[in-house]
């Protein structure tokens, strides 16, 4: 890189939701110039980066002319306009993760072929270019349908169980899925740097929200057996290598009941399953992304205790000003660092935030976590 990244380079992010904020806190401690480009002219990184612009991020002149003049841009979300990427790169500007790679992952689609061609485990897909498609399928009901563009936040994906579901499917196009009875949804967190330098995360285990398809709680690092660890862990790094990816990756797995690991989607940015990190491992997700991007040696990511995650969501019938309920009486529990968002207004499921809760003891931190869970609640 022609810059020292301490120095006079430019870091342009895609992005200024909550995964670009904790970017930027990570940012300022290596000193590095930040550019903000998101759609939103209250977002929560607006504050804190050198420059904010409010722009689309899937319009080619708004990502182009953002970027034409930056030296390196990175991204906080895969919706963005990837030709205006592609020729950034072409005149010189680094993008990290490359423009092929956010390509390829916006589209599932290309992604469960991608996993296929690589022989990567996955579950038995079937592509659907029109809803008419879907009374042809091979694959038996109950299945999962997926958006293969613009599913994010538990967005995109529906469970057809039955024929009467089919009237209410996706039109789009979209691919279907075999119905996975999975014992656990795990994730793995890999970053890869422009030598060619692989590191993992420690294996995570998750709970969803049913209603909101979203990740409400995690524990760090899992209990899993050695081998379901070491297991997961070649297939992250099997991944990276295989796209040649720099920067960090998440990619989110089932554990079957009997024992298989099947990838799931892949995320080419910091990402839900690693907030942890900031409290739980000696290198946080957002310090290790940007060793990768800037080609530094990547960190340890060794833990340093038991961690739990759970997500701040708007309460269902929530809407408006946001007001946080028992901060206070979760900030006198031992272990617990609560990090908001800044986003100023709440809606039913909306991300606000998350609480990291760290004890020696798992089932401490657990028990602590759950607490938290009942205590601290964001209404309006």
């Amino acid at each position: 890189m022609a810059k020292d990244f301490y120095g006079d380079l430019q870091l342009g992010i895609l992005g200024g939701g909550q995964l670009g904020r904790m970017l930027i806190q990570e940012a300022i401690n290596f000193n590095v110039n930040v550019h903000i480009l998101d759609p939103d002219k209250n977002a929560p990184c607006r504050k804190l980066c050198n420059r904010f612009e409010c722009g689309d991020l899937s319009d080619f002149d708004t990502v182009y002319n953002f970027g034409k003049d930056l030296d390196l841009i990175t991204i906080e979300i895969e919706k963005v306009n990837v030709d205006a990427l592609e020729k950034l790169e072409d005149e010189g500007v680094i993008v990290y993760p490359q423009s092929r790679v956010i390509r390829l992952i916006q589209d599932k689609g290309l992604q469960k072929q991608f996993f296929k061609q690589n022989n990567i485990p996955t579950a038995g897909f079937q592509l659907i270019s029109s809803v008419e498609n879907l009374a042809e399928t091979t694959i038996a009901l109950p299945y999962i349908q997926k958006l293969r563009r613009d599913g994010y936040d538990g967005k995109g994906v529906k469970r057809i169980s039955t024929e009467q579901d089919l009237e209410t499917a996706f039109t789009a196009p979209s691919l279907i899925e075999e119905l996975v009875d999975f014992e656990k949804e795990i994730a793995v967190i890999v970053a890869r740097n422009d030598r060619g330098d692989v590191t993992t995360f420690p294996l995570v285990e998750m709970e969803f929200n049913p209603e909101a398809n979203l990740v409400e709680f995690l524990i760090s690092p899992s209990n899993l057996s050695f081998e379901i660890q070491m297991q997961a862990d070649e297939i992250a790094k099997k991944i990276a290598n295989d796209l040649q990816i720099v920067g960090l990756l998440a990619v989110e797995m089932f554990l079957t009941k009997d024992g298989q690991i099947l990838v799931n989607e892949l995320a080419p940015r910091p990402h839900n399953s690693g907030h942890q990190t900031i409290e739980g491992n000696v290198t946080s997700q957002f310090a290790q992304h940007l060793r990768a991007i800037f080609n530094l040696p990547l960190g340890s990511t060794a833990a340093r205790t038991n961690a739990v995650m759970i997500n701040l969501l708007g309460e269902p019938k929530y809407e408006g000003l946001a007001k946080y309920d028992g901060v206070e009486d979760a900030l006198r529990i031992e272990g617990v660092f609560v990090h908001l968002y800044g986003k100023k207004y709440t809606k039913p499921f909306r991300k606000m935030g998350h609480v990291c809760i760290v004890n020696d003891d798992r089932e401490l931190a657990i028990k602590n976590a759950r607490l938290v869970q009942e205590i601290l609640k964001v209404k309006a």
